[in-house]
């Protein structure tokens, strides 16, 4: 009796401290990951609005502002390079060292973006650092997403990998509003001058004050147990995880290319370039576009948990198919809403088409392209997977943008026409890509 007892007691023990390491694995992945994304998001925020003043004042405002983006595109570059890096010696020795690595190489970039001198002081050599730190912020973020999110699904009790996958995913609304809210509460508060002359520096300085935070937080959580009992226990680790992915498992990586396609497209027109085409074709105040940023944000906490639970229930597939048909759909009805010219349905819009539709794809995104690939190369195939779909769409989808906004004196439906072609792809590889949310993580 007293036997059982105990051995009762070292179970329950052993569940609890395994449930608190749950949690605090998914806080570690929420806010580290937040704090990365802030880094990686204000450049977008300020390539919208502040960079082709700065760095590229002798251009045409919309020539300016496409030269800004250039830059902006310069990040998703290195992002595969990142990927392949970090994916490598993430599936050799452990998810956790890389996950530190990534925050301390984001926050240092970011930091020195803050003391840049701007055209004026220093010519094309200001635009030329300002390239060289957005290509080591988009390597650091390259490593950043693959190595959060798989050690938060592979943490996860049975049966909710779906839900904890989703607090990297978090992360992203996370840095997206605390970045926009900062930039705006130093816009506002300051004259426009003095704006341009010194305070668009105090969100690019304040980032190493939240790297300290992340790397607190980071410190604190244990390495994936997968990891731990399918390759370190057994000594067995990939030699070549990166060429495994190439050689063996193309189909799963050409998918996840494909599936990422539509959801990275849609979300940085919505964020990044609808801030240049609301101030610059609208003829909006500047503010219209931050805070419907800021509130969309807000609600993704709640929407994005909610799409990958609901993935957990009823399978990954049906939930990101809808996202991805329902979000290509939802293009021309985006700008029409946009185009009245009203603040309120500029919000009810970008609130549609980020938290209602473009949340269903990205919140069990991290899970299912997880879930893709074995453990020996999971941080591998599903960051390049990630980072290569995120090039093709979302580095290059502003410039395509305003490129076109440009070719066709400001109409909107030649970019709908570039959305829905990639809504297409995105949705032919989904239907291609096999369920996994009963699957075992274990079996390679």
């Amino acid at each position: 009796m007293a036997k059982n007892l105990t051995v009762e007691r070292e179970v329950s023990g052993a569940s609890s401290a395994a449930s608190t390491e749950h949690r605090k694995v998914a806080l570690a992945s929420f806010v580290g990951t937040a704090i990365e994304w802030y880094d990686f998001y204000l450049y977008g925020t300020a390539a919208a609005l502040i960079f082709p003043k700065l760095f590229f004042p002798t251009f045409d405002p919309l020539y300016g502002t496409l030269a800004s983006f250039t830059t902006y595109a310069a990040g998703f570059l290195a992002r595969p390079l990142g990927s392949i890096l970090f994916g490598h010696f993430g599936d050799q020795v452990g998810r956790k060292r890389m996950l530190t690595l990534s925050l301390v190489i984001m926050g240092i970039s970011t930091f020195l973006m803050g003391l840049l001198p701007s055209y004026h002081s220093a010519g094309y050599l200001a635009p030329l650092l300002l390239c060289l730190l957005r290509c080591i912020q988009g390597f650091a973020v390259g490593g950043e997403w693959g190595s959060a999110v798989v050690i938060a699904v592979e943490h996860a009790p049975p049966g909710k990998r779906g839900l904890y996958g989703s607090f990297p995913q978090m992360g992203v609304p996370a840095g997206l509003l605390l970045s926009t809210l900062v930039f705006s509460l130093v816009s506002s508060n300051l004259s426009n001058e003095d704006f341009l002359a010194w305070g668009w520096r105090i969100p690019f300085l304040f980032s190493i004050a939240l790297v300290l935070i992340g790397l607190y937080v980071r410190f604190q959580v244990s390495e994936s147990p997968v990891f731990l009992k399918e390759v370190l226990a057994k000594q067995q680790p990939e030699k070549h995880p990166v060429q495994s992915v190439l050689r063996q498992q193309k189909k799963p990586l050409f998918l996840t290319i494909g599936m990422k396609l539509l959801q990275n497209g849609v979300f940085y027109i919505y964020t990044v370039f609808v801030l240049t085409y609301l101030v610059d074709i609208r003829q909006m105040d500047r503010s219209v576009g931050l805070n419907a940023v800021m509130i969309s944000s807000m609600i993704g906490f709640a929407t994005l948990p909610l799409w990958s639970y609901l993935s957990d229930k009823i399978g990954r597939k049906p939930v990101y198919l809808f996202g991805t048909v329902a979000s290509t759909l939802f293009i021309f009805p985006f700008f029409w809403l946009i185009d009245t010219g009203s603040v309120f349905w500029v919000t009810v819009s970008m609130v549609i088409g980020l938290n209602v539709l473009h949340d269903a794809v990205y919140g069990p995104q991290a899970v299912y392209f997880s879930e893709q690939f074995g453990t020996k190369v999971r941080l591998s195939g599903a960051s390049i997977g990630y980072q290569i779909g995120t090039i093709l769409a979302g580095g290059f989808s502003p410039i395509i943008a305003t490129s076109l906004l440009a070719e066709f004196e400001g109409a909107s439906w030649p970019i709908c026409l570039y959305v829905l072609l990639l809504g297409l792809l995105s949705t032919v590889a989904t239907l291609f890509a096999r369920e996994t949310y009963r699957d075992s993580l274990t079996g390679e």
